[in-house]
């Protein structure tokens, strides 16, 4: 089933406390990195206590670089449980990153170390589970749950293409983290696409320029 909340950041914690009380243990999952260029992506399952809250919580795209960082800590250290994980390059390829990222969540959800009894995933399109699952657009804004993951997602994506970036340094992917900025395609045009590029992702790009 899908569901459009609308934002207000207050009710973060109360919306996923709601839930609980209806269905009991409920899990967040959001993901990173469908729009780039490069690299994998990446999604986030987390399972958060009733009554633990973090100091700024948000949209993990709102936050600072520092705070996000901060976030990533304090959740996994409060986590009931929490599993990161990703599908690769040659599965976005291969499958098309709509089902790669379905995919990593599913990936993500099979690693909690707890079953939850709900899964409450951002967007409208949900990975088939063996639990019942709710999609939540803007969830990121709308459920903490979702929100821990998002933030989950994003640093440990961020982290990755760091280290990508120290492989393949004439791409400069600490920069855009393999997005398509301008920067990016200028690089693409000196130095052609590397084994980290989705090549799904430049047919159309490399056409034009033909």
């Amino acid at each position: 089933m899908e569901k459009s909340h609308s934002k207000d950041l207050s009710n973060l914690y109360r919306f996923d406390s709601i839930i609980r009380k209806e269905v009991g243990t409920i899990c967040g999952i959001d993901e990173a990195g469908r729009g780039p260029l490069a690299g994998d992506v990446y999604a986030a399952a987390v399972i958060l206590p009733e009554g633990v809250e973090f100091d700024g919580l948000d949209d993990s795209k709102k936050l600072t670089e520092k705070k996000r960082e901060q976030l990533f800590d304090e959740i996994i250290e409060k986590a009931e449980s929490y599993c990161i994980a990703t599908a690769s390059v040659e599965e976005i390829d291969t499958l098309n990153i709509l089902e790669a990222t379905m995919l990593a969540m599913t990936r993500a959800f099979e690693g909690l170390s707890k079953n939850p009894d709900m899964v409450l995933i951002d967007g409208n399109k949900s990975p088939d589970l063996p639990v019942e699952t709710e999609t939540v657009v803007k969830g990121d804004a709308t459920s903490a749950s979702i929100a821990a993951a998002s933030i989950l997602a994003k640093v440990a994506r961020d982290r990755y293409m760091k280290e990508v970036a120290l492989k393949y340094p004439q791409y400069q992917f600490e920069k855009h983290k393999g997005y398509g900025t301008k920067l990016h395609y200028q690089m693409l045009d000196e130095y052609d696409a590397s084994k980290v590029h989705r090549k799904s992702f430049l047919k159309k790009y490399y056409a034009a320029k033909e």
